[in-house]
């Protein structure tokens, strides 16, 4: 399918209205690299309210995506109307309700359709059934990960958080997985080499917190090839992970302690307390994405700014396009 050329009929927008650029600075850098990669056709599943119309409308405008907007045709419409929002530059693909949105856009995506999914109103439980489907889904042999990329105030390397969304207790093979999809990610839009904390309670290994006999295995893993791309550390607690002081203090030495960039957390229970501590405390902004299916999936939240909304677009655009380059050299 040939994406059609919706750019042409779109205003670009300023990003000085979107936000203080003092604080995002680390958004601001995703976001302007990936304005130089020609926007991406962009399947949006069901985006029957404001806040997901709106989301995939302000990407188009800054030239991250082309939206093709699936879902009921005319609840986008009424939504686009009562919102003063412009969606006639873009492709409408009618399916009567969200879980056929879903469908519909992954089944696209298999096509050769698009170069992301966006999820719009619907549930992520919704959209990542018709993305796992074994039959007509996305799946690939790696699994399925979320990853938080998240720009905190005053602390100078953005964040990655993994996995704090989908997997809820994964067991060691999972966690080789998800630590593969932050890396693989980190460095394919382009930040380097990440440094990886294995997070627990504690530094040390004890057979009391499973969480560190599985850091231990993982950084072992690591040193065998099973794991690539990334310097690991682990068992790490959050302090020694971040701060070079709390690190010096507890005396332990590794390139990882006190400079992590990509955090492991034991289990969905604790990675989502810390991405919510980090936002409401913080008041970092945590832009998401679903890695390990054919393409990367954009998560946005109801609460997201708009400049953490088009920091997901911008970091999934990003990874798309370093596919994209790689796909000749590994054989499409």
């Amino acid at each position: 399918m040939n994406a059609p050329s919706c750019m042409e009929h779109v205003q670009m927008s300023n990003l000085e209205n979107v936000g203080d650029t003092g604080r995002h600075e680390k958004y601001e850098r995703l976001i302007a690299k990936a304005k130089l990669v020609p926007a991406m056709r962009t399947l949006v599943a069901h985006p029957c309210d404001e806040t997901s119309l709106r989301g995939a409308v302000e990407a188009a405008e800054v030239g991250l995506i082309c939206p093709v907007l699936v879902g009921p045709a005319e609840k986008i419409r009424g939504v686009a109307k009562a919102h003063d929002l412009d969606i006639s530059p873009f492709e409408l693909v009618d399916a009567p309700h969200s879980d056929a949105a879903a469908a519909k856009a992954v089944e696209i995506i298999r096509e050769g359709g698009g170069d992301l999914l966006m999820k719009g109103s619907l549930h992520t439980d919704e959209l990542l059934r018709a993305v796992t489907s074994s039959a007509t889904g996305l799946r690939t042999a790696r699994r399925i990960s979320h990853v938080f990329v998240m720009d905190v105030p005053g602390h100078s390397e953005t964040l990655f958080i993994t996995d704090a969304a989908i997997n809820i207790a994964p067991d060691l093979d999972a966690k080789r997985d998800i630590i593969q999809n932050a890396i693989d990610l980190f460095t394919q839009i382009g930040l380097g080499t990440p440094r990886v904390a294995i997070l627990s309670a504690v530094e040390t290994v004890t057979a009391k917190i499973p969480s560190t006999i599985e850091a231990a295995a993982l950084c072992k893993m690591a040193e065998r090839g099973q794991i690539t791309g990334g310097v690991l550390d682990g068992p790490l607690a959050f302090d020694n992970a971040i701060d070079p002081e709390a690190a010096r203090i507890k005396g332990i030495r590794s390139p990882v302690a006190g400079h992590a960039e990509i955090l492991v957390v034991p289990n969905l229970e604790a990675g989502n307390m810390l991405a919510k501590n980090l936002t409401f405390m913080a008041r970092a902004d945590a832009a998401g994405l679903v890695l390990g299916a054919r393409v990367p999936i954009i998560l946005t939240s109801r609460a997201d700014s708009v400049r953490t909304r088009l920091a997901s677009c911008a970091v999934g655009v990003l990874l798309a396009e370093a596919r994209r380059r790689a796909a000749p050299i590994q054989g499409g």
